[in-house]
């Protein structure tokens, strides 16, 4: 038998990193200052926007941008020259640190243009004052929401979130977010004189639920797929930059692009790396400022980083059915953090992932300011899976040099992980 050919890189890949930067061209060409503008959390209701036609931005998509470009420490500079602390939720402070920028036109792609909104959940306090700063700038006004709790937790819940939401996350918790967004939408008409349409909210709602069952199509043949067909360094872009613009007929075609590339990849047994030796599964947010980080361990040790948390949760994160549309999407908000950091919800998602997967280690990227990293370890080694945890931040580059990374990632792979692969 053949060795499976190499792939190149995905053309899905390149066609939504392409489209990111048209994007921020378009909105720098028609923005007009003053003008309605949002800057929203990842994990906030965007849809709400997107029905209402307000151009937003990602406040982590941002960050992720000026990590790539190495612009992050100019940013952090900013926030330290004026008392601000530099080293406590870098991923959602860069976005801040931009607002202080003199030269806006000198940072990436012509800058971020400033906002009339802000718009984040109150996760945390060092989140929280952020977000107050952003609310004191002259035109700027921060909506918070509630990050609420639950009493009980599902087993399971990514088969109930779908069509069970209610059982999954609570009537209380739905109750309140539900209260939230009829004030936010009421605050938008008021302050920017559009009008909401239900019409058009179904609408959006419909795009993003055909994009994220085209991800889970997608995480489902990764899952499957020997060798991996897909770098994540490839498969990061093509579905986050979409993820960003879901709700849009774009987006919805870009995920389906990324799964007929992906599943043209399984059937011709293409791999990213030749002679695959060890699978090794990404838990934390991505390492912005060293995307080589991830292949050059597949490149010195076959081991390839076949999932990442982007794709997984695109496919069991944020897909809703439902007849009310506001609730149908207070529901995929409420829990979301929950899903990703709060045990025992995000504990279980992991080892579930990590098991359908197939993999013989996990590299865990923990951030200061992660919430149940320890409890995400913990789970993954009673599962029997290795776990090496990196402590690092994923944009601030101070504490993580490349040699330390390498190295430790290096000895930790040869010691634990390429003799439990090559049993």
């Amino acid at each position: 038998m053949s060795a499976p050919a190499r792939t190149g890189r995905l053309p899905s890949a390149a066609a939504a990193t392409a489209y990111q930067r048209q994007w921020f061209a378009d909105l720098h060409r028609d923005h007009v200052p003053g003008a309605p503008l949002a800057l929203v959390n990842a994990d906030a209701p965007q849809e709400v926007f997107r029905a209402m036609g307000i151009p937003y931005v990602v406040n982590q998509w941002w960050a992720s941008i000026v990590a790539a470009k190495r612009r992050t420490q100019d940013h952090l500079a900013r926030l330290r020259e004026r008392g601000y602390p530099d080293h406590t939720e870098q991923y959602s402070s860069t976005a801040l640190g931009s607002a202080f920028d003199p030269d806006p036109a000198s940072a990436p792609w012509g800058g971020l243009p400033m906002p009339s909104i802000v718009l984040a959940e109150t996760t945390g306090d060092a989140s929280r004052k952020i977000f107050d700063v952003w609310g004191e700038q002259p035109g700027v006004t921060f909506y918070p929401l509630e990050s609420a709790a639950a009493d009980t937790v599902p087993e399971r819940w990514w088969e109930l979130m779908p069509h069970h939401w209610e059982d999954a996350v609570g009537s209380d918790r739905l109750d309140l977010m539900v209260g939230e967004l009829e004030g936010l939408i009421r605050f938008l008409e008021q302050t920017t004189g559009r009008r909401f349409s239900e019409q058009r909210f179904a609408e959006v709602l419909a795009l993003t639920n055909e994009q994220e069952e085209w991800n889970r199509r997608t995480r489902d043949l990764v899952a499957a797929a020997r060798p991996c067909p897909v770098a994540v360094t490839d498969s990061i872009p093509a579905v986050m930059i979409p993820q960003w613009h879901r709700g849009t007929t774009w987006a919805r075609d870009a995920a389906h692009r990324l799964h007929d590339e992906v599943a043209g990849r399984v059937s011709a047994g293409a791999a990213v790396c030749d002679g695959e030796r060890a699978r090794l599964m990404w838990v934390g947010r991505g390492l912005w400022f060293d995307l080589e980080f991830y292949q050059r361990f597949q490149e010195r040790y076959g081991a390839v980083f076949v999932w990442s948390m982007y794709l997984a949760i695109a496919a069991d994160g944020y897909v809703r059915y439902g007849d009310d549309p506001l609730r149908t999407l207070a529901a995929r908000f409420a829990a979301f953090s929950d899903q990703l950091y709060t045990p025992p919800w995000s504990a279980e998602w992991y080892v579930k992932e990590a098991r359908t997967h197939g993999v013989q280690g996990v590299v865990h990227l923990v951030s200061d300011d992660a919430r149940g990293s320890w409890a995400t370890s913990r789970a993954l080694r009673a599962a029997g899976i290795p776990v090496l945890e990196l402590h690092a931040d994923n944009v601030d580059a101070r504490r993580s040099d490349p040699d330390h990374l390498d190295r430790t990632v290096g000895s930790w792979i040869e010691a634990e992980v390429l003799p439990r692969a090559d049993d």
